[in-house]
């Protein structure tokens, strides 16, 4: 297929067209390296480049890009000086970024802070923000990259962290501050030590409000939004809290409402103008950002803005470097500990028939202190990382794969402990029967008053079991996510003498 491409294009038969199947074409690796053979040194493309047609020479550029052909990026510099066509020249940028820009930093640097201070035409500013978008990140790319440090550990900032609405008053408990309040998304409040907010565990993200001086919608457009966002406190907060002076360097997102498409094109005017409007003290770096603007909607439909700052150190879960697709996030482990803790014991011995890369024992066990931890699972990958895991922890605790159907010891638990498996391909009679033997296991290796902490979405079986076992009882139950249906389940073992 690509010799008769190029065998087209040497024919001269509809170039612009060819050009562009050929790139298609070598997305396949196959074909990417037949490709190569066949343009060599780039030397075959580097005549499109000057074509009449300006389409010809933007597609020609990209595919010189797409096969990173290096000894070509002569030509490409070359073509990009004597570019008139404003939506080529990015596009040759594009190549060059992908070929070796290297040897011209320089003339590209002064080409940037060119357009910097140039106000371009109306009808060109798309364009050109598209050059200086491929710019900035080649320079940055090649050049020394520059990293802000947080210093505003005793600042006084108004804060979010976000955590399950229903139970926010978990993490808003365990700190003190100025002023503090629950959110839809979370607990809001003024405080002059972040030190001690990064230690908690129970919330999932730190954000930092930014308050706009008017009322923005998503219908008002990106223009609108660029400019109520450039007028705000954004940038005197990124500078009163890092050691290191401007650019900063963010990305932004859109939580919810829209679909991708509209997002992306809203995000990208919206940064364009960002930039303009601080002089390019903001910089919109999606590929290398240390900080992040999150656009939320109220319930009126009106923007309301968040910063994430990347560059504020998070130790709470250094521990777990290694994940599995089913891993459940760390701050919601901690959270449905945190929710036990009243029914948990000081040196308990303590099973996790389903652990995971064992983040609830790890989380568990640094609420209240166990004396012996078993961590079981039948899936070999989750148990060799839950072992790397709980040594980063610095835990003793011990790791076996194994069908927890198939598990037997010699002493029996105090507690059972367990993110449960979603049914994925099980058929609703096999979940049923999982959830039977889990509560004949469980029965036969807890003590008396030993408990079950279970984290489940399968309200039905759990209810259905605890019918069938009267020698369990639910003690708590807390639903976390209603329309999911995950809820988290206390639930204890009576008394031999209870039941008879």
């Amino acid at each position: 297929m690509i010799e008769e491409l190029f065998h087209q294009l040497e024919c001269q038969e509809e170039i612009r067209r060819t050009l562009s199947e050929i790139r298609a074409a070598v997305k396949e690796e196959k074909e990417y390296q037949k490709a190569l053979e066949i343009v060599g040194d780039g030397v075959v493309l580097e005549g499109y480049l000057l074509h009449e047609d300006a389409k010809v020479r933007k597609n020609a550029a990209a595919l010189i890009g797409d096969l990173a052909l290096e000894n070509a990026s002569a030509a490409l510099y070359k073509a990009y000086q004597s570019e008139k066509t404003l939506f080529v020249r990015s596009a040759i940028l594009e190549a060059i970024e992908k070929t070796n820009p290297y040897p011209y930093l320089g003339e590209l640097s002064m080409r940037y802070e060119f357009l910097c201070s140039s106000e371009p035409k109306e009808e060109e500013k798309k364009h050109i923000r598209e050059e200086l978008r491929v710019l900035g990140r080649i320079l940055r790319k090649e050049g020394e990259e520059k990293r802000h440090t947080f210093m505003g550990w005793n600042q006084r900032n108004t804060i979010l962290l976000t955590t399950y609405p229903k139970y926010a008053k978990q993490t808003s408990e365990k700190f003190s501050a100025y002023r503090k309040g629950l959110t839809s998304l979370g607990v809001q409040a003024v405080v002059d030590n972040l030190l001690k907010i990064i230690e908690i565990r129970t919330f999932r993200e730190l954000l930092f409000p930014i308050a706009l001086k008017r009322e923005v919608a998503f219908e008002d457009g990106p223009e609108c939004f660029a400019k109520a966002l450039a007028e705000s406190k954004l940038l005197v907060l990124l500078e009163r809290n890092h050691k290191e002076a401007p650019p900063f360097y963010f990305r932004m997102d859109v939580k919810g409402r829209k679909s991708l498409a509209e997002r992306s094109r809203y995000l990208k005017r919206a940064a364009a103008v960002i930039e303009e409007m601080t002089e390019r003290k903001l910089i919109n770096a999606p590929e290398e950002y240390e900080f992040e603007v999150r656009l939320y909607f109220n319930q009126s439909g009106k923007i309301r803005v968040f910063l994430k700052m990347n560059t504020i150190p998070m130790e709470r879960f250094s521990y777990r470097r290694q994940t599995i697709a089913a891993s459940i996030h760390p701050s919601l482990a901690a959270l449905l500990v945190d929710l036990a803790k009243p029914y948990l014991k000081k040196h308990a011995r303590i099973l996790d028939p389903c652990c995971g890369v064992g983040t609830m024992l790890i989380e568990r066990h640094k609420v209240v202190p166990a004396r012996e931890i078993y961590a079981i699972d039948i899936f070999g990958e989750a148990t060799e990382k839950a072992r790397y895991n709980v040594k980063k922890a610095g835990i003793r605790m011990n790791v076996i794969q194994k069908d927890f159907f198939e598990f037997t010891h010699g002493n029996l638990f105090d507690e059972i402990i367990s993110n449960m498996p979603l049914r994925g391909k099980r058929s609703k009679e096999e979940q049923d029967l999982f959830y039977q033997k889990f509560f004949d296991k469980s029965e036969g290796l807890l003590v008396e008053d030993g408990i079950m902490v279970l984290y489940s979405n399968e309200n039905g079986f759990i209810k259905k079991q605890l019918r069938l076992h009267p020698c369990f009882q639910l003690y708590r139950e807390y639903v976390m996510l209603e329309k999911e249906g995950f809820t988290l389940y206390i639930i204890g073992r009576k008394r031999n003498r209870d039941l008879e």
